[in-house]
């Protein structure tokens, strides 16, 4: 596996793949999610990149860029062993030279949900995976579900702009109690770590809802903020049900695809799931189909 730290290395190492490349961005502090994603592009392409960079432009003001957990031996190893060919690990400066000047913004997918509680966020996202998507030239780009907004927005992106790959989506990969992998889980004591399990709960709570005939966007809402209450130390910051694939909020609920999405605070950590409804769609296939694709 080779590291390298500057675009020149980065694309002498790119000129020597031969065959499809999966790229795999991510910013470090490295799980079994990640590593899944890893796995699948290892599955579908010739050659594997993966990407280390903890974006400083998607950190809203209100958030501490600097607390983000870090550990990038770690993180080198575990891409090593999961068959990463090229890891890329630049710097703030190499991304963002002095006098940048070029942001991309996602104009309607970007707004509500995520967006709305963190500005700026997505324009860093969409930024810096566009000029990942440049610089690196792959055929596949693999993201997980559980940041399903920031998929759409790069789904319209490479859409837009005419990025010449596919959107793969990976199902969340989740703990033994149902709990989202995220790096964000470190922050949690041990008695939210306990009651953050409530979460999936009411994400499944609101699937059998759904499943048993229930088609009122609000009824479902209730669902799943009385199953968070049940849990005193979680705090709900909200729940949002929207049009899968165009995240347009949804009230009289139709046979399209539905995107359920909340976030839950731990104390000062927020944590954020989804799932997509029907169920069944929530598979490598349905989710890719669903929000993915390209």
């Amino acid at each position: 596996m080779k590291v390298v730290d500057n675009i020149a290395a980065l694309r002498a190492a790119r000129e020597h793949m031969g065959g499809s490349v999966g790229l795999v961005p991510t910013m470090g502090a490295l799980h079994a999610g990640h590593i899944a994603l890893v796995k699948q592009a290892r599955a579908e392409n010739e050659h594997v990149v993966a990407s280390i960079f903890v974006n400083p432009s998607q950190f809203a003001q209100n958030e501490d860029l600097s607390k983000y957990p870090r550990d990038i031996p770690r993180d080198l190893a575990m891409l090593e062993a999961a068959g990463v060919d090229v890891v890329f690990t630049p710097t703030p400066d190499l991304i963002y030279p002095p006098n940048y000047q070029t942001w991309i913004e996602v104009e309607t997918v970007s707004q509500g949900l995520e967006g709305d509680r963190r500005p700026g966020h997505f324009r860093g996202v969409a930024t810096v995976v566009a000029k990942l998507f440049n610089l690196v030239q792959p055929q596949r780009a693999y993201f997980g579900q559980k940041d399903a907004q920031q998929v759409a927005v790069i789904k319209r992106m490479v859409r837009d702009l005419n990025f010449p790959l596919a959107i793969r989506v990976y199902p969340t990969v989740r703990e033994a109690d149902g709990l989202a992998m995220s790096s964000r889980n470190v922050y949690l004591s041990a008695e939210q770590r306990t009651a953050a399990s409530v979460i999936r709960r009411a994400l499944v709570s609101a699937s059998k809802a759904y499943e048993a005939g229930e088609r009122t966007a609000e009824d479902i809402r209730v669902v799943i903020s009385e199953v968070i209450a049940s849990e005193a130390v979680a705090e709900l910051d909200y729940v949002s049900i929207v049009d899968a694939e165009t995240l347009n909020v949804v009230e009289a609920i139709t046979e399209r695809p539905l995107l359920v999405s909340l976030v839950v605070k731990m104390g000062s950590t927020r944590l954020l799931d989804n799932m997509l409804l029907p169920a069944h769609l929530n598979t490598l296939e349905g989710l890719t189909q669903t929000l993915g694709g390209g």
